[in-house]
């Protein structure tokens, strides 16, 4: 091969190389195949290969030293791309080379490649013995376990080389955690099932297997139980005895649910029987005969007897024969009878002085009446709106002229000048004198209890007299209100009924009329709203709104129900109502769960005590009285009928459901000047109410909050809550309480039938020297959520005054009569009635409002009332009192096209 090269001085001239070039140099060897490790199964030896390139030679060192040539398998090729040589060579180890290995390190094998560049060596691969014990170092061991309970099946498997890998059978079907997600299989080879079924009972079997062999543990029998449940009370029976004393029974089964796979029955009877008696029928038994009348002109005379000795009762046979008896007065010797025509003239006598007496009477009557009328001062007659002081509503006639003593609103007249019994049917007050058509009778049925010690007032749309109960009328105790009306001629009218309990702080009542009102008891979440036109024209009555004390009523849950709102009264209950007023309640119920796992019941309770439900959510009808809108943290009721209700609810299966609560922690008021030490913490339901009941308890104790009450969720799981405390300073400070915690029981806090429920931690210092306390106090539900309190506190140190509650100057008055009581202006409602009320063929009309608010959960219920819009509107003012804005109205409003009714909301309202 020739170089050629240009210069200045050669640009012509040819010359040769001074040397050729060199062949390239060799790289070093590449493997392409590296040994790996092996495991001898047996007696099989395994084998061990490598390939590098280029090489010219190539061998295996094991444990440091070369294996015989004669013991490798070499093979030479040539790489068709490079050119270069590739070497594979193989060798073979026995368990006998392994064996005989003496030391700590495992049995290598070494590949080394030679090149005219240099050597490389390969990875260690190491040969080991391969085996698999046969026990288990832990097996599973069979359970039983309730339904949805976390269940853990332990497997370590036998020692093994190499390490043997776990499955899992369940009745020898391999268990894939990719296909059934509450199955979970961890690192260590455990078995985890979420939330057990009743398909998770079966046989567990362990499975570990290697290169050597399979080994299979004993099999764990897993029994997935459930534990029975009672199934709601049937109805008792008749009593089992037609006469006198007897018993009733009534029966409950254990199917909800009923107990599987050996799970506990049910605790308790299953039936209950009680005594009953049974009146006696008395059949009924004729008096002696009365004597005989005179002998009349049919020469007959006649007796007669009753069936009263003794009358028929309690289904007795009445008296057989007849009543009446006659015969012959003369014994057959009657000789003369009246002729035809004296018979009729003697009749036509006795029928004109019957008449004649008649008429006198009549004359007499009126006489009597229209001088008794004329010394009346007024016409005061009963009404519905104060039974308990037994007045209706309504007005005075205008006195007389020539009367001395004229009913005046600043003279209270005197209530007890006259007495006398009233007998008939009561009517209440009307507009005027002539107005007879609107007379409202009042049966005698028993009617809700008034409120004692209150002003009654009755008015006159035009004169509005009113007139004062003394305060002095009511007796001793509180429990029966006498009134009393006034009248003429020695007659009083009395009227007697029982008083509902007025607790401060947990009532209010206000006058109202035509316009509507609103009433409010302050801090406890509780309203009525009176909406206008509820109240007929002219009428005025005193309307009141009660919490009930729950010491003082009977709890409306029965079963696994349990009560989620306070017990309110309103009334009086036989007001006739024109439209529905609105009830809001405050409740405890956890509604932000995805799927509705509560079943809530409307109950108001009877004039007997006893309660009975009126409607539940999601299974409304024509029938219902109610409509029930829900929010998070209260309900608003529409009714027509006033009375007591209360709100309940009850699991929905398969989720239980979730009361929320408050904890708040209470302590002695500072300074302390006792060793004793007590920390008070309640648990009770997370409603104003209640909270407001607790602080007016504490304050009575001389007990002050020491930090906000926190929330807790509690679950109908049947556990207990559990309270405790930690990290008490036992240098200065020790608990007298001997057991590590405390419970309240599952049942108590569910059906709220104690109220309130606390628990107390009594601790005691070493020294009145030692003021300065910190511990923690620990609460939660036994396998649910929780709550830790951290302390740090003085207890000489004076806390200033701490209440969750709003301020007095906060919260919303008491009453609000009027227009003041409602933030849609009378005239915008009127315009947006008149709009919506008729039905629209494109569905823009009543209806479509209702969704856009929110109230639709059951139309049928505001298409029976004259004005749906009217209220759905009412509920709108019920939903938003504390906070109504008219511009979530307006936004309804103007997704519905309506821009009129915007015109006029823009113009005449404050939007």
């Amino acid at each position: 091969m020739y170089m050629f090269s240009e210069s200045s001085d050669y640009s012509d001239a040819e010359v040769l190389p001074d040397s050729y070039p060199s062949a390239p140099a060799e790289p070093l060897p590449e493997f392409l195949l590296e040994p790996e490790d092996a495991f001898i199964v047996k007696n099989r030896p395994v084998q061990l290969r490598c390939r590098a390139s280029p090489a010219t030679q190539i061998y295996f060192k094991c444990n440091g030293e070369w294996v015989n040539q004669n013991d490798h398998v070499t093979r030479e090729s040539l790489d068709q791309v490079t050119g270069l040589v590739v070497r594979e060579v193989d060798i073979s180890v026995s368990r006998t080379q392994v064996e005989e290995l003496f030391g700590l390190e495992d049995y290598w094998c070494q590949c080394v490649a030679w090149s005219s560049a240099g050597t490389t060596k390969s990875n260690r691969a190491y040969v080991r013995i391969a085996y698999l014990r046969k026990n288990f170092e832990q097996e599973p061991l069979g359970r039983e376990v309730r339904l949805e309970q976390e269940v853990l099946l332990q497997c370590r498997p036998p020692e093994g080389m190499p390490t043997a890998e776990v499955d899992w059978l369940k009745n020898e079907d391999v268990i894939d955690p990719s296909q059934d997600s509450n199955f979970l299989i961890t690192i260590d080879h455990n078995l985890i099932i979420k939330q057990a079924r009743l398909s998770d009972t079966a046989n567990y079997t362990c499975l570990a297997r290697n290169v050597v062999a399979k080994r299979r543990s004993s099999t764990a029998t897993l029994i997935v139980f459930v534990s029975g449940g009672w199934s709601l009370w049937t109805e008792w029976s008749e009593c089992n005895t037609k006469c006198g004393r007897g018993w009733q029974r009534r029966t409950r089964s254990c199917t909800n649910p009923a107990p599987l796979n050996g799970g506990a029955f049910c605790e308790g009877p299953p039936f209950q029987r009680v005594t009953c008696t049974t009146l006696c029928p008395v059949d009924g038994g004729w008096t002696e005969w009365a004597k005989w009348s005179a002998c009349g002109t049919e020469c007959t005379h006649w007796r007669s007897r009753e069936c009263q000795a003794p009358p028929p009762r309690n289904g007795g046979k009445h008296c057989s024969g007849s009543m009446m008896e006659s015969k012959n007065c003369t014994e057959g010797l009657c000789a003369r009878t009246l002729a035809p025509e004296m018979g009729v003239a003697v009749y036509a006598g006795l029928v004109g002085a019957l008449l004649l007496c008649v008429i006198l009477v009549l004359c007499v009557g009126v006489l009597a009446y229209r001088r008794r009328c004329s010394h009346l001062h007024g016409d005061i007659t009963d009404s519905s709106s104060a039974l308990a002081a037994a007045f209706h509503p309504g007005n005075y006639k205008p006195p007389r002229q020539d009367n001395l003593h004229p009913l005046h609103p600043s003279a209270p007249p005197d209530l007890t000048a006259t007495a006398g019994a009233f007998r008939g049917p009561l009517y209440s007050l009307q507009q005027g004198v002539n107005e007879s058509h609107h007379k409202i009778p009042m049966t005698t049925s028993p009617l809700l209890d008034p409120l004692p010690s209150l002003k009654i007032k009755v008015y006159n749309s035009s004169t509005l007299s009113s007139l004062e109960i003394p305060a002095d009328m009511c007796s001793g105790d509180g429990d029966i209100l006498s009134l009393k009306s006034v009248g003429t001629g020695g007659r009083e009218r009395q009227f007697h009924s029982h008083t509902l309990s007025r607790e401060p702080g947990l009532s209010t009542s206000a006058t109202l009329g035509h316009l509507g009102g609103r009433l409010t008891i302050p801090n406890t979440g509780v309203s009525l709203l009176v909406p206008p036109g509820t109240i007929p024209q002219g009428k005025f009555y005193e309307m009141y709104l009660i919490i009930s004390k729950w010491d003082k009523t009977t709890l409306p849950s029965e079963g696994s129900q349990t009560v989620l709102s306070p017990a309110v009264s309103c009334g009086p209950s036989a007001l006739l109502l024109n439209r529905p007023v609105v009830l809001t309640l405050p409740h405890c119920a956890q509604l932000d769960t995805p799927t509705p796992d509560w079943t809530l019941t409307l109950k108001t309770q009877t004039h007997q005590g006893a309660w009975e439900e009126v409607l539940t959510v999601g299974e409304e009808s024509l029938s219902s009285p109610c409509y029930l809108q829900l929010e998070e943290e209260c309900c608003h009721v529409l009714m027509e009928q006033l009375g007591t209700y209360g709100l309940v609810g009850q699991s929905c299966p398969p989720q239980p459901a979730c009361k929320r609560l408050q904890l708040a922690l209470f302590a002695p008021r500072a300074p302390c000047l006792s060793l004793d030490y007590s920390l008070r913490i309640y648990c009770i339901h997370d409603t104003p109410h209640a909270l407001k009941e607790v602080l007016d308890l504490e304050r009575s104790l001389g007990g002050v909050l020491l930090e906000d009450p926190k929330p807790l969720l509690f679950k109908d799981s049947y556990h207990n809550l559990r309270l405790s405390i930690h990290d008490i300073p036992h240098t200065h400070w020790r608990s007298k309480l001997l057991a590590k915690y405390q419970e309240i029981p599952f049942y108590h806090i569910w059906s709220g039938s104690q109220r309130p429920l606390h628990c107390t931690f009594s601790l005691e210092r070493s020294s009145l020297a030692v003021s300065l306390l910190s511990c923690k106090i620990c609460v939660r539900q036994v396998e649910g959520e929780g709550q830790i309190f951290q302390l740090h506190t003085d207890i000489q140190e004076t806390l200033p005054p701490h209440s969750p509650l709003p301020a007095a100057g906060s919260c919303l008055p008491s009453s609000q009569v009027g227009p003041y009581a409602f933030r849609l202006p009378c005239s915008i409602r009127q315009k947006i009635c008149a709009s919506l009320d008729a039905p629209s063929a494109r569905g823009c009309d009543w209806r479509l409002l209702a969704r856009s608010l929110g109230f639709d959960r059951y139309l049928n219920y505001f298409a029976t009332k004259p004005s749906p819009t009217g209220v759905l509107l009412d509920l709108w003012e019920a939903c938003h009192q504390g906070d109504a804005d008219l511009v979530s109205l307006a936004t309804a409003l103007e997704e519905m096209g309506k821009s009129e009714v915007l015109v006029v909301m823009t113009t005449d309202g404050d939007c």
